[in-house]
């Protein structure tokens, strides 16, 4: 096991500010996630775990004994409850589509801090596996993926991404014990997030008995959390929320709660669908070939461990029998595996700079643009490019209220000052990190 790289990247500050403005920005209407979560923040506040009378207002709920529940893991719900008390943030009973500031800065702590620390992250770690080139990984990873859609928003996936790939980097500093309870935290934020706290158990395997034990002691809470909340919502530590969920109900209860081998339409949808990694985000192909890279140099046991971690999500996104979750960016549970790929982007800007930089800027384009339209636009026809195409011969499609979510940045100036605000600051990001060496 090789010691931690960490180093500060160029312009490290300057890039998380702006990376933050691109992405934080945004204001969208609430959807079902932010209705069940909040549902479940106010049965909390109230001593309860069910709460009929607000769930009964979003389908993603569970039914058991009569009572209506969440169909999530409880973990981003418990981290909602300050934010949302602070805010004073109504019940979803009484909501609207409009956007809401008092929701969006509910998203901000639980969801848009995590998404700055995995940037962070990303950041230290690339400059210190391949010097000067830090800066390049944060741009392409912060916006030029599906984290950036989701930064300030009500799934879970980049909360449990930060916890588990905390887990990880605390796990090669060698603090197993604080690795665990990372990995304890992810897994009551997402069930499958225990899939990587297994792969990280094997991790930190390779430091002895010792470290084995200390780390297990540390994912103790975490698990005991969330089994306690099965077993005192739906009768048992091993019943989960979707086994009693009321949205696609055979779709769940088939194959291990809906996912199964890989299926050709899926792994389509995946990859190359409206929404697809490849055709939003094709600098993950970069960050792949990285990995094999990061092999080559040395660091072997981290490589295959980020290697497992995006393959085992890969493979069950593409074996789910809805891929994108419904409406959302793309393959959205495939998120958590992200900021373990993305430590493949420096050894590959290294190796090839040209290459990554322009798959970076095709990415970086294309995430943009969904960032900004996906809760109102999507699916798009012809994929997100040819949005994007139309966009530029009839500039009306985008620039228009119904398509374009608000922005805080320029709260009432209309659609066309948010595309081109947040635009130029993509922009200005993308020419910081990519500047040559000097």
């Amino acid at each position: 096991m090789n010691r931690l790289p960490w180093q500060r990247p160029r312009a490290e500050l300057l890039l998380l500010v702006l990376i933050a403005a691109v992405t934080l920005s945004p204001v969208a209407g609430y959807d079902e996630q932010d209705s069940s979560r909040i549902c479940l923040s106010r049965a909390l506040v109230a001593g309860r775990l069910s709460n009929d009378g607000c769930f009964a207002y979003t389908v993603d709920r569970s039914v058991h004994d009569g009572h209506l529940y969440s169909n999530k893991a409880p973990g981003m719900s418990v981290i909602e409850i300050a934010p949302a008390e602070a805010v004073r943030l109504p019940s979803p009973v009484v909501w609207t589509h409009k956007a809401d500031l008092r929701l969006w800065i509910v998203h901000l702590v639980a969801s848009g801090i995590p998404f700055l620390l995995c940037v962070f992250l990303v950041g230290r770690i690339s400059e210190g596996i391949a010097p000067g080139y830090g800066a390049p990984a944060m741009v392409a990873f912060g916006l030029g993926t599906l984290f950036a859609p989701l930064a300030a928003s009500g799934f879970d996936h980049v909360l449990t991404a930060c916890a588990a790939f905390l887990a990880f980097v605390l796990a090669w500093r060698r603090r197993p014990l604080a690795a665990g309870l990372a990995a304890g935290a992810a897994v009551t934020v997402e069930y499958e997030a225990a899939a990587i706290l297994l792969i990280v158990l094997a991790y930190i395997a390779l430091q002895g008995r010792h470290a084995v034990l200390r780390y297990a002691v540390g994912a103790v809470p975490g698990i005991a959390l969330v089994l306690a909340y099965d077993w005192a919502a739906f009768g048992a530590p091993w019943h989960v929320p979707l086994s009693y969920t009321n949205n696609y109900h055979a779709d769940v209860h088939s194959g291990v709660l809906g996912f199964h081998l890989p299926s050709l339409h899926s792994t389509g949808l995946v990859f190359i669908g409206d929404r697809g990694l490849i055709v939003t985000a094709p600098i993950v192909i970069g960050a792949a070939f990285g990995l094999v890279l990061l092999w080559r140099q040395g660091l072997r046991a981290e490589a295959i461990t980020c290697g497992a971690v995006t393959a085992a999500f890969l493979i069950a996104e593409c074996g789910y029998f809805l891929p994108y979750g419904g409406a959302s960016p793309g393959p959205r549970f495939f998120i958590p595996a992200l900021p373990f790929l993305a430590l493949g982007l420096a050894p590959a800007f290294a190796r090839r700079p040209v290459a990554m930089t322009l798959l970076a800027a095709a990415s970086v384009v294309a995430t943009t643009a969904v960032t900004l339209t996906w809760p109102l636009a999507a699916p798009y026809r012809d994929t997100i490019w040819g949005a994007i195409g139309r966009a530029l011969i009839h500039p009306g499609t985008w620039l228009h209220s119904t398509v374009v979510s608000k922005d805080v940045l320029v709260w009432d100036a209309g659609s066309a000052a948010v595309v081109v605000v947040v635009g130029a600051l993509a922009a200005a990001a993308f020419a910081v990190g990519m500047r040559p060496q000097a």
